[in-house]
Protein backbone atom coordinates (compact mmCIF):
# COMPACT_ATOMS: atom_id res chain seq x y z
CA UNK A 1 0.00 0.00 0.00
CA UNK A 2 1.19 3.04 -1.07
CA UNK A 3 1.12 6.02 1.85
CA UNK A 4 2.16 9.61 2.11
CA UNK A 5 1.92 10.95 5.78
CA UNK A 6 2.83 14.32 6.37
CA UNK A 7 3.62 16.10 9.96
CA UNK A 8 5.17 19.24 11.33
CA UNK A 9 2.10 21.47 11.45
CA UNK A 10 0.87 23.29 14.10
CA UNK A 11 0.12 26.61 16.32
CA UNK A 12 2.67 29.75 15.07
CA UNK A 13 2.40 32.89 15.36
CA UNK A 14 3.10 35.48 12.48
CA UNK A 15 6.82 35.65 11.77
CA UNK A 16 7.56 32.39 12.83
CA UNK A 17 8.68 29.17 11.38
CA UNK A 18 7.76 25.75 10.98
CA UNK A 19 9.17 22.64 8.98
CA UNK A 20 6.78 19.96 7.44
CA UNK A 21 7.48 16.74 6.36
CA UNK A 22 6.36 14.14 4.06
CA UNK A 23 7.55 10.46 4.85
CA UNK A 24 6.65 7.53 2.06
CA UNK A 25 5.74 4.25 3.05
CA UNK A 26 5.00 1.15 0.69
CA UNK A 27 7.43 2.54 -2.13
CA UNK A 28 10.62 4.69 -3.08
CA UNK A 29 10.25 8.68 -3.51
CA UNK A 30 13.67 8.55 -5.69
CA UNK A 31 10.99 8.24 -9.28
CA UNK A 32 8.85 10.59 -7.55
CA UNK A 33 8.53 14.14 -8.09
CA UNK A 34 6.75 15.43 -5.02
CA UNK A 35 4.53 18.56 -4.52
CA UNK A 36 2.71 20.44 -1.61
CA UNK A 37 -0.52 21.79 -1.78
CA UNK A 38 -2.54 23.50 0.40
CA UNK A 39 -6.23 24.30 1.48
CA UNK A 40 -7.49 27.09 3.19
CA UNK A 41 -11.64 26.87 4.33
CA UNK A 42 -13.68 28.04 1.61
CA UNK A 43 -10.88 27.74 -1.04
CA UNK A 44 -9.75 25.65 -3.80
CA UNK A 45 -6.43 23.73 -2.93
CA UNK A 46 -3.28 25.25 -4.45
CA UNK A 47 0.21 24.12 -5.55
CA UNK A 48 2.98 25.97 -2.88
CA UNK A 49 5.89 23.88 -4.11
CA UNK A 50 6.92 21.06 -5.92
CA UNK A 51 10.48 19.14 -6.19
CA UNK A 52 11.67 16.62 -9.23
CA UNK A 53 12.75 13.30 -8.62
CA UNK A 54 16.84 13.99 -8.10
CA UNK A 55 16.20 17.53 -5.94
CA UNK A 56 17.28 19.43 -9.15
CA UNK A 57 14.45 21.36 -10.20
CA UNK A 58 12.31 23.56 -8.15
CA UNK A 59 9.35 25.47 -7.94
CA UNK A 60 7.27 27.44 -5.34
CA UNK A 61 4.23 29.61 -5.89
CA UNK A 62 4.53 33.75 -5.98
CA UNK A 63 3.03 34.21 -2.71
CA UNK A 64 5.60 32.03 -0.47
CA UNK A 65 8.71 32.12 -3.05
CA UNK A 66 11.69 33.70 -0.98
CA UNK A 67 9.76 32.18 2.47
CA UNK A 68 9.11 28.39 1.74
CA UNK A 69 12.09 25.95 0.92
CA UNK A 70 11.53 22.67 0.13
CA UNK A 71 14.09 19.70 -0.14
CA UNK A 72 14.03 15.79 -0.48
CA UNK A 73 16.55 13.23 1.70
CA UNK A 74 15.48 10.03 -0.93
CA UNK A 75 17.29 7.82 1.92
CA UNK A 76 15.17 8.79 4.26
CA UNK A 77 12.09 8.62 2.11
CA UNK A 78 11.06 12.19 3.05
CA UNK A 79 10.45 15.47 1.58
CA UNK A 80 10.28 18.48 3.66
CA UNK A 81 9.03 22.27 3.52
CA UNK A 82 10.61 24.43 5.61
CA UNK A 83 8.27 27.95 6.05
CA UNK A 84 9.74 30.85 7.21
CA UNK A 85 8.32 33.99 7.87
CA UNK A 86 4.71 32.81 8.10
CA UNK A 87 1.62 34.88 7.66
CA UNK A 88 -2.05 34.28 8.67
CA UNK A 89 -2.88 33.76 4.85
CA UNK A 90 -0.86 31.09 5.05
CA UNK A 91 -3.03 29.25 7.25
CA UNK A 92 -4.41 25.83 5.53
CA UNK A 93 -4.54 22.28 5.53
CA UNK A 94 -1.09 21.38 4.24
CA UNK A 95 -1.16 18.27 1.38
CA UNK A 96 2.25 16.70 0.11
CA UNK A 97 1.45 14.56 -3.18
CA UNK A 98 3.54 12.71 -5.52
CA UNK A 99 3.70 11.80 -9.49
CA UNK A 100 6.05 8.97 -10.81
CA UNK A 101 7.99 10.99 -13.38
CA UNK A 102 12.15 11.70 -13.18
CA UNK A 103 11.55 14.64 -16.01
CA UNK A 104 10.22 17.58 -13.73
CA UNK A 105 8.75 19.24 -10.80
CA UNK A 106 5.12 18.71 -10.95
CA UNK A 107 3.22 21.09 -9.01
CA UNK A 108 -0.49 20.80 -10.51
CA UNK A 109 -2.89 19.45 -8.95
CA UNK A 110 -5.06 16.94 -11.34
CA UNK A 111 -1.74 15.30 -12.52
CA UNK A 112 -0.62 13.86 -9.14
CA UNK A 113 -1.23 10.26 -8.01
CA UNK A 114 -0.75 9.70 -4.43
CA UNK A 115 -1.76 11.92 -1.96
CA UNK A 116 -1.48 12.70 2.25
CA UNK A 117 -3.90 13.29 4.32
CA UNK A 118 -3.12 16.66 5.33
CA UNK A 119 -1.37 18.29 8.42
CA UNK A 120 -3.16 21.71 9.76
CA UNK A 121 -1.09 25.11 9.90
CA UNK A 122 -2.53 27.83 11.56
CA UNK A 123 -0.87 31.08 11.83
CA UNK A 124 -2.24 33.76 14.54
CA UNK A 125 -1.05 35.63 17.53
Amino acid sequence: QLVLVESGGGLVQPGGSLRLSCAASGFRLDYYSIGWFRQAPGKEREGVSCISSSGGSRNYADSVKGRFTISRDNAKNTVYLQMNSLKPEDSAVYYCAAVQTQAMCVMTRGLMDYWGKGTLVTVSS
